[in-house]
C-alpha cells in the first residue's frame, strides 16, 4: 500500500506545482498592482526629476492639480480655472486628459483665444472636448474612437511612442499618470465636432 500512495503524493505534488504557477500566471489581482507603463514621447525628457513637477511627483495629485505643477501647461490650468472645472476634473476617477500646451494655445490667433476664454459655455465645451471617462492604454490608442465629456467622440491613431489625434494633434508626452488620470499632452488644442 505504502509503495502505490508514495507515487500517487508524487504525482499529485508534481501537478500542484504545474498547476500553481500557471493559475497564478492568469490571477488577475495578482498583476492589479503593476506599474503601469513609463510615460512616452520626446517632451517627456523635459519634465524635471524630481518635485511636484516631475512624473513621481504629479502621481501623487489629482489631474488639475498636477497639471498646474507643469509649466508647461500653465494656460491649459488658466482656462480649466476660469471654466470653473477644477474640482469636476480632480473628483473625475479613471479618466484620460488630452492636455494642450502652452505652445498648442498660442497657435489659436490672440483674438481668437480671447473670445474662447470670455465665454464660459464654449470654453467649458472644448476643455471637455479633452476628457474622455475612461483609462485608456496605449495599445488602444493605436486605433481608437472615444466618447469625450463633452459628448462628441475623438480618434486615435498610431503606434510605440507616436501618436495622434483627431490626425492633427501630436501626442508629445503621453501616459503620464496623476492620481486620478492618465495625461496626454499634446500639441495642438481640439476642436469639438460642430
Amino acid at each position: 500500500m505504502t509503495t502505490t500512495r508514495t507515487p500517487r503524493r508524487s504525482a499529485l505534488l508534481a501537478a500542484a506545482l504545474f498547476v500553481l504557477p500557471v493559475t497564478l500566471g492568469v490571477a488577475g489581482p495578482a498583476f492589479a498592482d503593476s506599474p503601469p507603463p513609463a510615460p512616452y514621447g520626446p517632451a517627456c525628457m523635459t519634465v524635471p526629476k524630481q518635485g511636484a513637477g516631475s512624473f513621481d511627483g504629479m502621481a501623487q495629485d489629482p489631474v488639475a492639480t498636477a497639471a498646474s505643477h507643469n509649466p508647461d501647461l500653465s494656460t491649459l490650468v488658466a482656462a480649466v480655472k476660469k471654466a470653473g472645472l477644477v474640482d469636476t476634473l480632480n473628483n473625475a476617477q479613471n479618466i484620460t486628459v488630452f492636455a494642450p500646451t502652452n505652445e498648442a494655445f498660442a497657435k489659436i490667433p490672440k483674438a481668437d483665444l480671447a473670445k474662447i476664454l470670455a465665454n464660459k459655455a464654449e470654453l467649458t465645451k472644448i476643455l471637455t472636448y479633452h476628457v474622455v471617462g475612461e483609462t485608456i492604454t496605449p495599445k488602444q490608442m493605436e486605433n481608437g474612437t472615444f466618447k469625450t465629456l463633452e459628448g462628441g467622440t475623438l480618434t486615435t491613431q498610431g503606434s510605440g511612442s507616436s501618436f495622434t489625434v483627431n490626425k492633427t494633434a501630436k501626442v508629445v508626452c503621453g501616459g503620464v499618470p496623476t492620481s486620478n488620470a492618465t495625461v496626454n499632452i499634446i500639441d495642438t488644442v481640439l476642436t469639438p465636432p460642430m
